[in-house]
């Protein structure tokens, strides 16, 4: 049977949101940044070339099961012929045609083609695991430069804040009503803001560099991304939905279906085989025959034609066909194990991935919480300050513990949203099928396999190979000068 991808009882338009938030359009929004990384990333155009080339496994095992045909001519000159060989010619054009049709193999072709099909299918799903892990590291690095932008946001303003407060603490040292130690602290604070800023632009560069190596271009001014729907309630729900659907499992169950059929094929070693053939011969001694004693001149050219039936019966062959048959079933055993290995993986991961989606929301909460009381006490330290009841290090406090927890707000969200699609892409609900992608048809690897699964001709082939994949190497160098969001 011919591969298919897995039919998908419940579609999920996962970025349908982004339709909404692109129009008008503005920046870059993360659809965009999919898209572009689906059309233009190497990892993903090696997978598919790869699923090309395991497509040829099916036509390569038919191939077996086919009928051959070869031909063979030959020339001979005779440069000394025997002198008592009266009727031997100077020489000889020969000519040979031999075809070969295999009536039965004991099923080890039609076992090969259904243990390839097999494969083809598994390859398939594997292809969309590709997909799903590629779109999970946009997603992350889509957040990621948002997240870091917001930081360097925040460094920033910290930064500008405290610059002001210093001015302010050096003129109210300079009229006598604060001392050289507030200078100093103030100082001392608007110093470390600034080594801070610098470490968080750092970070943004890194993350806007592993952008465009995943994306393929640069970031512009990227949107904040759209809800996630389609979470599941529970992490039962996302489990039971991940058996059915998730292409690394879908893709070791297809590969100890093709392990048990290569035990038959092991086993078809031991059975007879039938095949019939067919040869023709021309030949022709271009007038060169000599003349039999007699005056009878002989014939210059002939033809002749052959047909059997072979029938090989094997009956022993030093037990190669059992230790082929063990071996394979040895493999079937080991596919049998890697399933059950890929099952465990899917359920711990589907799991841990829900706790932390589920925790990461919770966080946000709590960093809000965190936030909006951070900005109270700093407004407060301030108006205490201004009655002398706070001194400029208890509003130095206050401005970074309010500093603090915005920036782990920000990472929250960034976490959240990460950890939200990592659940998805673990249930088998985020690969290109699902994201509504922009940018034409999506590519589907069973078009592949239906225009080669049948081809018999032996000159048939491909255009030139070329890559598909955009380079990055006239892509500036990035900075953290571009403007920045506060939050994602």
């Amino acid at each position: 049977m011919a591969p298919t991808r897995r039919p998908r009882p419940m579609r999920l338009a996962l970025l349908a949101g982004l339709a909404l938030v692109a129009a008008p359009l503005r920046a870059d929004d993360l659809r965009d940044a999919l898209t572009s990384a689906y059309a233009t990333n190497p990892t993903i155009q090696a997978a598919r070339a790869n699923q090309r080339a395991l497509d040829e496994t099916v036509p390569l095992a038919r191939a077996n099961g086919l009928p051959s045909l070869s031909g063979q001519a030959t020339l001979i000159e005779f440069v000394k012929r025997n002198p008592v060989a009266f009727t031997a010619p100077m020489r000889t054009l020969a000519g040979q045609v031999n075809l070969g049709v295999p009536v039965y193999s004991g099923g080890a072709v039609r076992n090969a083609v259904e243990a390839a099909e097999t494969r083809v299918g598994a390859g398939q799903q594997d292809l969309r695991g590709t997909e799903a892990g590629l779109f999970s590291q946009v997603v992350a690095v889509y957040m990621d430069v948002i997240r870091d932008a917001a930081i360097v946001g925040l460094n920033r303003h910290t930064v500008e804040v405290l610059e002001v407060n210093l001015k302010a603490t050096t003129d109210r040292y300079e009229i006598g009503d604060l001392t050289r130690t507030d200078v100093a602290q103030s100082q001392s604070r608007l110093a470390l803001a600034r080594g801070d800023l610098r470490n968080a632009e750092v970070g943004l560069v890194s993350s806007r560099e592993r952008y465009i190596q995943i994306v393929g271009k640069a970031p512009a001014d990227l949107a904040p991304p759209p809800p996630l729907p389609g979470m599941p309630a529970t992490p039962d729900e996302a489990v039971d939905f991940a058996l059915e659907h998730n292409p690394d499992l879908l893709a070791a169950r297809e590969r100890s279906k093709a392990a048990k059929i290569d035990v038959r094929v092991a086993e078809a070693a031991k059975l007879p085989t039938v095949s019939v053939n067919t040869q023709g011969a021309y030949q022709n001694t271009l007038g060169t025959l000599g003349t039999i004693p007699g005056g009878l001149t002989p014939l210059q050219q002939f033809t002749t034609a052959q047909a059997s039936v072979s029938l090989s019966v094997p009956l022993f062959q030093g037990g190669r066909p059992a230790a082929q048959t063990r071996q394979a079933q040895a493999r079937e055993g080991a596919a049998l194990e890697s399933e059950i290995a890929a099952e465990r993986a899917v359920i711990s991961g589907v799991r841990s991935a829900f706790a932390q989606w589920r925790a990461a929301n919770e966080i946000i909460a709590m960093n809000q919480t965190a936030v909006d009381a951070a900005a109270l006490s700093l407004e407060g330290v301030k108006a205490e300050n201004s009655v002398g009841n706070r001194t400029i290090l208890n509003i130095l406090d206050a401005e970074q513990e309010l500093l603090r927890a915005q920036v782990q707000l920000v990472a929250a969200r960034r976490n959240a949203y990460v950890a939200g699609f990592n659940l998805l892409s673990a249930m088998g609900k985020a690969d290109a099928d699902d994201l509504g992608l922009d940018g034409g048809a999506l590519y589907d690897p069973q078009t592949n396999y239906e225009r080669v699964r049948h081809r018999i001709f032996d000159w048939d082939k491909d255009p030139e190979p070329v890559a598909h994949s955009t380079r990055t190497a006239d892509t500036p160098a990035q900075d953290a000068t571009s403007p920045v969001k506060s939050q994602p």
